[in-house]
């Protein structure tokens, strides 16, 4: 890559990456298996330190244990001893991090692994019941090999915050396990574990000061444990994969290699590589939740710490970052133009990746109407990769050889892809509630194939949802959006990626007449949910990046529709400012800041745990509502029906239709929208969305409007 952007030189990095795991045995004769993505994501931010943030090499520690690709089955990660990740030689290379790292450095601290729970060895502060939860090292199942517990985990990151380093600390694993299907694993297990210290363990302080730290870190929070155990502290920022009771998935992204990659720092790199200047690790976290959770709702990434510091704590430079267009060419076979990219897998960069394509000789890249085309990825080499060009409506299609490229946001998925799970047949002695996951009563197993055939036959034809079996696109980059499986009651379940039951979708019984309809409609009904869900406009180069804030401010259980809205002094905060809660019945309170330099019309729309989506404001009769340029809007929303609900802000310098998002509650009948067309660009990829039948496969964010517009969306839970 050319330019030379986003330099941060007091950066220092530890990047920890465990695949491959030495023979070991839980208490209840399961193990840690091995893992297939994480190593890929230590590489992948490695690259990103390097490449886009110019971190010289000698200022990253990196400690990783690689399963042999040629003998998949060694026991042995390949790597040499001193560069395994070992429990003596992560809490070595911790402290190595700060010998090296000048005072107000930045710290970056990565692991990507299994945690682990184990009986405490810490009995006076947790009781004789408790649990240390923490990283599970490669060498957990040899004679000396034990958990980094939490205890010890908050003393490393307090010596580094001593020695008055800025530090981040990102936590791709979980601590607990369960069953998956597809191409999914899990990096945690439900095992605690009880092996004994042995003579020979050298905790990384005495206990006395393990014990003397972690009271004054719980005494400084008010909301207990949050990741890998620690407890919520204002002296560094900590971005954990999940909450203690969920798990943290890896997930083969890419269908073409099968290259798994943890989910968090998946959207971590996603998020990073389209930073905008003073984003907030709160902004990076809000896309980073709403990504995972449209994917894997059962996975909640929690965020604590210094929120509103800025990432990697240094304003960014306003200049791109850009790659040149090595070669031109036109595909023989099809015709298309294509052009060879220099970046690849090396970059962390798979297919699907999008460049917006300058002429060589711009210099100022904020400026969309500079834009000759869009470059998809859609093969992908080490360093190069080759990708197809598309048009932007209005430009004279013209990319020459040395032209520069500037990723952007990628498309959205229309098309979404579907996978119909087979299932075994369980054995005749065993019943409900024995089964094992995965497998069939035989009176379920008999009517398997043929009702699983009734759905690929309701599935043709309608344009929002094809068998992933069936047809792998060219331009597939996401991978398998939703599952469909029989279970023991003799109904078909929709599930998402991980093989787990959608919340609030009922089962639908084999014997209705019209199932398999029913299952397809639901299923065209989620990629509609879930297109609106992921649009995103994360251009890094428009006026309005950043300008928009978002947040919630409190409730109230006495608020009327026409009364004054309450300060905020007056409204109930919430016990997890992190997990806002409001009760059914209750008023939530939004705040709307327009931080830009001109006015913007918003529309905030309800994506709701019954699958429906609302606008809210303005009311019907108004698309939208003026916010004049650094003013504020608090908006009272009323709690309706218990569950998850996601509240996304749409705001735009021109006018726009948002209610071509708008879809009925499950299983109410899709009626057409009947609302007028404005030729405007952004109502036409929004009216994209509102089709009985999808106008493309992918909606290119970057192509579409040449308006500039911007989103913000941040979640709440409804309780009865």
């Amino acid at each position: 890559m050319t330019e030379e952007t986003n330099q941060a030189p007091n950066l220092y990095a530890l990047l920890i990456g465990v695949d491959c795991y030495m023979p070991n045995k839980l208490p209840d004769g399961s193990q840690y298996n091995n893992l297939g993505g994480c190593v890929r994501d230590i590489n992948h931010v490695e690259a990103f330190l390097k490449d886009t943030r110019k971190v010289p090499e000698t200022q990253i520690l990196k400690l990783t244990a690689s399963v042999n690709p040629e003998s998949p089955n060694q026991e042995q990660p390949v790597e040499p001893p001193d560069k395994l990740p070992t429990r003596r030689n992560i809490v070595n290379n911790f402290r190595k991090l700060g010998e090296i790292a000048p005072p107000k450095s930045q710290v970056y601290i990565q692991y990507s692994g299994h945690g682990g729970r184990a009986k405490t060895h810490y009995r006076d502060i947790k009781g004789d019941d408790g649990i240390d939860e923490g990283l599970v090292p490669t060498d957990i199942g040899t004679s000396e090999g034990q958990y980094l517990r939490d205890l010890e985990l908050a003393k490393l990151l307090k010596e580094l915050v001593d020695k008055e380093l800025v530090v981040t600390l990102v936590l791709d694993c979980c601590h607990s396990g369960g069953a998956t299907r597809g191409d999914v694993q899990i990096r945690g297990v439900n095992v605690v574990d009880d092996k004994p210290l042995q003579s020979t363990f050298e905790p990384v302080a005495e206990l006395d000061v393990l014990v003397a730290n972690w009271k004054d870190l719980t005494e400084q929070g008010t909301r207990g444990l949050k990741a890998v155990g620690l407890p919520e502290t204002k002296d560094c920022v900590v971005l954990a994969a999940c909450r203690q009771n969920e798990v943290a998935y890896e997930y083969a992204f890419n269908r073409e290699t099968k290259e798994r990659n943890g989910a968090l720092t998946y959207w971590l790199l996603d998020t990073l590589r389209q930073q905008n200047s003073r984003q907030t690790y709160k902004d990076l976290f809000e896309r980073i939740q709403a990504k995972i959770y449209s994917q894997f709702p059962s996975q909640t990434p929690i965020l604590i710490g210094e929120v509103n510091r800025e990432i990697f704590g240094s304003d960014l430079a306003e200049t791109v970052y850009a790659i040149p267009v090595l070669k031109v060419e036109q595909n023989a076979q099809t015709g298309e133009m294509q052009a060879k990219l220099a970046v690849g897998q090396v970059n962390g960069l798979g297919k699907g990746a999008e460049f917006a394509i300058y002429p060589r000789s711009t210099i100022d890249f904020t400026k969309k109407e500079n834009r000759v085309a869009i470059a998809r990825i859609i093969q992908r080499g080490a360093t190069e990769s080759l990708c197809k060009l598309e048009l932007i409506e209005g430009k004279e299609f013209k990319v020459e050889d040395g032209d520069q490229a500037v990723l952007i946001s990628p498309s959205i998925n229309l098309v979404r892809k579907v996978s119909l799970i087979y299932q075994e047949e369980a054995p005749p002695e065993q019943t409900q509630p024995v089964l094992a996951f995965n497998k069939l009563l035989p009176e379920i197993y008999k009517q398997q194939a043929n009702a699983l055939e009734t759905i690929k036959k309701a599935l043709l034809g309608n344009g929002w949802v094809e068998l992933a079996e069936q047809k792998v696109a060219e331009d597939d980059d996401e991978g398998v959006a939703y599952q469909v499986a029989l279970n023991n009651n003799g109904e078909y379940e929709i599930c998402d990626r991980a093989g787990h039951p959608f919340e609030h979708i009922t089962p639908v019984k084999l014997s209705r007449s019209d199932a398999a309809v029913t299952v397809v409609k639901r299923l065209v009904h989620l990629a509609k949910y879930h297109a609106t869900a992921e649009l995103d406009n994360n251009d890094k180069t428009s006026p309005l990046a950043d300008k928009l804030v978002v947040s919630w401010l409190g409730t109230s259980d006495n608020y009327q529709p026409g009364d004054k809205i309450p300060p905020r002094s007056q409204l109930q905060q919430f016990t997890d400012p992190s997990n806002p809660t409001v009760k059914t019945g209750e008023y939530i309170f939004l705040s709307i800041h327009n931080n830009s330099s001109q006015d913007l019309n918003v529309a905030v729309l309800d994506l709701a745990s019954d699958w429906s989506i609302e606008q809210i404001y303005p009311n019907k009769g108004l698309n939208l509502e003026t916010i004049e340029a650094g003013r504020k809007e608090v908006l009272p929303i009323p709690a309706g029906s218990a569950g998850e609900d996601t509240v996304k802000v749409f705001a735009t310098v021109d006018s726009a239709n948002f209610r071509w998002l708008e879809l009925p509650s499950l299983d109410e009948e899709l009626k057409p929208k009947g609302l007028a067309r404005s030729g405007n660009p952004l109502d036409t990829l929004l009216a994209a969305i509102g089709e009985e039948q999808p106008p493309t496969r992918k909606l290119s964010v970057a192509a579409s409007p040449s308006r500039e517009w911007t989103t913000k969306q941040i979640s709440l839970i409804v309780t009865t």
